[in-house]
Formats: C-alpha cells, sequence, structure tokens
C-alpha cells in the first residue's frame, strides 16, 4: 500500500514523534525515586542516551520495547518497507551492544531491560535494579 503523503510531508510527521514515557517505564522510575535512588532521565549528555543514569552510582539503566530493539519473541517486521525496517532493528540492536561495551570500558554497569518482562515480572527487574545501585 502506497503512503498517502508525499516523502517530505512524511519525514516533516516522523521527525515530530518525540519520545514518550511508557506506563511501564514511569511505574519503574516511580518505584525507585520512593526507594530514594536518584537519577537523570533521558540525559542527551550519555552515550546511547540512557533511560535512568545514576552517575554517582555509575550504573545506567535502558528499558529497551520489544519492537524496536528487536526481541526475539515479540518483536515483528512491519510488512510495509520490510528491507528498510530489518536494516533499521538490526542497526538498532548493534548500536545496544555498541553502547553496552562502551560503559564497561569505562567501569559503569549497564542494565537493560524488555519491556516484555517489566510487564510481565516487574518485581525481578526493580530487585535486580536496586541491587545493582546497592552493591557499586
Amino acid at each position: 500500500m502506497a503512503d498517502i503523503f508525499s516523502k517530505k510531508k512524511r519525514s516533516k510527521i516522523m521527525r515530530a514523534v518525540k519520545n514518550k514515557d511508557s506506563g511501564i517505564e514511569i511505574d519503574f522510575r516511580k518505584k525507585i525515586w520512593k526507594e530514594g535512588f536518584r537519577y537523570r532521565k533521558n540525559w542527551l549528555k550519555y552515550y546511547g542516551k540512557p533511560d535512568l543514569v545514576f552517575k554517582n552510582r555509575k550504573v545506567v539503566i535502558f528499558i529497551d520495547s520489544c519492537f524496536w530493539h528487536g526481541c526475539d519473541r515479540h518483536g515483528s517486521i512491519p510488512s510495509i518497507h520490510k528491507n528498510f525496517w530489518i536494516k533499521k532493528l538490526v542497526r538498532n540492536k548493534e548500536r545496544d551492544r555498541e553502547v553496552n561495551i562502551y560503559y564497561k570500558k569505562i567501569g559503569w554497569r549497564v542494565l537493560r531491560f524488555w519491556e516484555h518482562d517489566l510487564k510481565k515480572n516487574p518485581g525481578k527487574c526493580f530487585e535486580i535494579a536496586i541491587d545493582a545501585l546497592i552493591f557499586k
């Protein structure tokens, strides 16, 4: 099916789409804040734009959506412009690996939680995060 917008108009529309906090991200952050841990969210200063940055504890947390980060269980590839999406999602996975390597090299801990894990078992993800924050 052809796009109803011109390439220029579609590009303008897509540029206007901003990162939004998902409900699971907000709930996760509120729990961590309630425990007394302070963080910066989506701080552009840090490589890979982590969802949560705990500068003093040298911990970054990423919450990866199943679609954008290519989850093997729940991710899907749109049928329209399939080649574009395959390249896009492969590159996203490569970037995730690059970001992990970067932070490990500088001595930081990297935590990545899948969207489906936060939905299915938020308590376990929360425990893992708290353990990483308590035990530097």
